[in-house]
């Protein structure tokens, strides 16, 4: 191990945060979702009501962050709020989670999204059976590898410095924005007039879409119960693409002046990436038939919209643009992650190796053991079947540690505050019954993704016990 540091050194500043908050918000979700969120809602008033109902959470949120950040300007995030909130239980819940699914789910995802697209470049990186191979009982593709490969790769970077990082982040994070920008400006250039109107015939009549084996597109209206749960199950494909807004938190112990731009830059990158994506959207509307937007080939209704705007050159366009957005998001995500269990492994509750840092100022082994994670989700295949499954915990945990600066104010009401909560109470009680309503949702219509993502929550009620009684015997 290489020469120990003790503390992390504060050289991120307002812009390198705020690129790290939409950096590790922009992956491959906005790309494909919306095709999901049409056969639930089926209709284009209530898709872009769901995205803004999503735009409006996330906004809420990180504002509401903004007061924790303030009071803890230190490494962990999320893990260190709820410890101080409520005890650290419940602090440790979420770093499990956290480690076992959400963030090296999301790395897995990202990073297999990056090779998939880069198979439009590269055939042996297809999506089909003939590209893989057996391996310890799997079937493995190529394209995972190649995930595995990206994974790998900014890991050893960000080994490298908080700096090598910060370059990465940047220069990813400024390009897909100015790309995604030019798409937006580019599709309302070529706005459809007639498909754009024919789309929003019958806009707010929420519908079921399913496509029968011989290509006819079934419609099924929802009653109330039934539309509250369509809701819900489209928030699913919304509430992932604009989550890992509060990555900057988890490494605000390198960032300057954090108590002011740890908040700032929450607010500033959750505002960019919700704009684009509700005019992204709105691209989407103006460009493509509303059914072909449903059952886009892949779910890959960016490509749609790009071969309408730009003809047969925007498949490359789109292809080029998702794999400069998923190596700038991994790269925040790598990035900050590793944050979270050096802060745990210093309360004793991880792996002892991971509250080190290495000469260069930086959780190394900590970023070792989320990349052995991550890989091993990327070779499972099961990625994005775990990244459903918590989608219910990652919104309770959001919901708690919002509740949690209730809880503050009570328990330390003369704690140093140098940014409060903007529109309390109104604003985070809102966020909660809007964060209670679609849990409970879930559970009701789909309660996969909620029982699932319990359990995973759950089993680390035994290990946090096992952690502590392994620090008494220390």
């Amino acid at each position: 191990m290489t020469e120990q540091t003790k503390s992390f050194k504060p050289s991120l500043g307002l812009f390198d945060a705020t690129m790290i908050v939409a950096g590790s918000m922009i992956g491959s979700g906005i790309f494909i979702v919306s095709a999901d969120m049409l056969k639930d809602v089926g209709s284009a008033g209530w898709m872009l009501a769901v995205w803004v109902i999503t735009g409006f959470m996330t906004l809420t949120a990180a504002l509401s962050y903004g007061e924790l950040s303030a009071m803890f300007p230190k490494a962990g995030g999320q893990y260190v709020y709820l410890k101080e909130a409520f005890n650290p239980l419940v602090g440790f819940l979420y770093g499990w989670s956290f480690f076992a699914v959400i963030q090296t789910g999301t790395i897995a995802a990202v990073a297999v999204g990056f090779a998939k697209f880069a198979g439009y470049f590269f055939p042996a990186l297809a999506w089909e059976d003939i590209n893989t191979f057996p391996f310890l009982g799997l079937k493995v593709h190529y394209a995972q590898l190649v995930g595995i490969a990206l994974i790998v790769l900014l890991t050893f970077i960000n080994t490298k410095g908080i700096q090598a990082g910060k370059i990465i982040q940047t220069i990813f994070t400024s390009t897909k924005l100015l790309s995604l920008f030019g798409l937006i400006i580019f599709g309302f250039f070529a706005f459809k007039s007639d498909i754009w109107n024919a789309n929003w015939q019958d806009a707010w009549t929420m519908k079921h879409l399913t496509k029968a084996a011989n290509g006819a597109i079934n419609i099924e209206t929802l009653l109330t119960g039934a539309a509250l749960g369509a809701i819900a199950s489209a928030m699913v494909g919304s509430i992932f693409s604009s989550d890992a807004w509060n990555n900057v938190t988890f490494i605000a112990g390198e960032v300057k002046n954090p108590k002011r731009n740890i908040g700032l830059s929450l607010f500033f990158g959750t505002l960019i990436v919700t704009a684009i994506y509700i005019l992204i959207n709105v691209v989407y509307l103006a460009t493509v038939p509303l059914n072909e937007l449903a059952f886009a080939k892949d779910n890959r209704v960016a490509l749609n919209a790009a071969e309408a705007i730009f003809g047969d050159i925007g498949t490359k366009t789109i292809a080029v643009m998702i794999m400069i957005s998923t190596f700038g998001c991994n790269n925040g995500l790598i990035l900050a992650g590793a944050r979270v269990y050096h802060t745990m492994a210093n309360d004793k509750l991880f792996f002892k190796q991971a509250g080190t840092l290495n000469k260069n100022a930086v959780p190394e082994w900590a970023l070792w053991i989320q990349c052995i994670m991550a890989c091993a989700l990327c070779l499972s295949g099961k990625y994005g079947n775990l990244l459903d499954m918590v989608s219910f915990v990652v919104v309770f945990f959001y919901a708690l540690t919002i509740a949690g600066i209730f809880i503050l104010r009570k328990k330390r009401p003369d704690a140093e505050r140098p940014y409060k909560a903007f529109g309390y109470p109104v604003l985070p009680i809102i966020y909660i019954l809007l964060a209670i309503a679609f849990c409970l949702l879930l559970l009701i219509y789909k309660p996969d993704y909620a029982v699932w993502g319990l359990i995973i929550t759950l089993a680390g009620i035994p290990l946090y016990y096992i952690a502590i009684s392994n620090k008494k015997n220390d």
